[in-house]
């Protein structure tokens, strides 16, 4: 599922990124040195011979041969592994969160609203720089527990202004939503009361009610319609 496919009702997509094509690189490194270890194995295993010896050395070769096809299986798979990542991961800011997809057969995703964003914060090293990418670090509210990290991605600096932009936009709207209330005009006598609208929410108030609705949609007491229904009713009332 790419990030598009994720959008609620009334949001859209203002800055997207990718993973940088370094990403398989940094992230292979001991996958590497596994390779080029059972290359080493595969040289020194000594064969077999004929006495004692011989025989020993044999066994301890096919013991070490098996090791170094065990380490190449694992070191290729996890190289493929990142490969497959760096090419399906989508990192997105949308007007209400940040989003993150990736991976095909084993998703990984993450949502953080920015109602509920502490801080963000870059790393570009200085090979990152030269070629431009970077980590980006998401701190929440919710302390260490809500910690989020895109590593590798590209046009990290242009993420977390986008990510600030759109987080300062959230909190001026709050602050301007107190003046604008028009006072309750007191209906005629005769007349039949008009039901109540809902109560118009802050962002941090439709933040709790979100993280409220993940979790009983998580623990199976909402149905997925049900979900996203809620979702687009508390996003209406913003």
């Amino acid at each position: 599922m790419s990030v598009t496919q994720n959008l609620i009702s009334g949001e859209t997509i203002v800055f997207e990124s990718k993973k940088h094509w370094f990403a398989p690189i940094r992230a292979s490194l001991v996958a590497g040195l596994m390779v080029i270890g059972a290359w080493i194995l595969w040289l020194i295993a000594p064969a077999g011979g004929e006495g004692l010896f011989g025989s020993i050395g044999g066994a301890l070769g096919t013991l070490m041969n098996i090791a170094a096809l065990v380490l190449v299986v694992g070191g290729v798979g996890w190289i493929i592994y990142n490969i497959v990542a760096w090419r399906t991961a989508e990192f997105a800011v949308t007007n209400v969160r940040v989003l993150r997809e990736e991976g095909l057969a084993s998703k990984r995703s993450s949502t953080t609203l920015l109602s509920s964003l502490s801080d963000v914060r870059t790393r570009v090293n200085f090979l990152g720089g030269r070629l431009g990418f970077g980590d980006i670090i998401l701190l929440t509210t919710s302390g260490e527990a809500g910690i989020d990290r895109f590593l590798t991605i590209t046009k990290p600096n242009e993420f977390r202004t986008a990510v600030m932009n759109q987080k300062m936009a959230v909190g001026g709207g709050e602050g301007q939503a107190s003046p604008t209330v028009a006072p309750t005009a007191v209906p005629a006598p005769a007349a039949p009361a008009a039901p109540a609208a809902a109560p118009a929410m802050t962002s941090t108030e439709a933040a709790d009610a979100l993280d409220r609705l993940a979790d009983l949609h998580a623990r199976g007491a909402l149905t997925d319609a049900e979900f996203e229904a809620k979702k687009t009713q508390l996003l209406a009332r913003m």
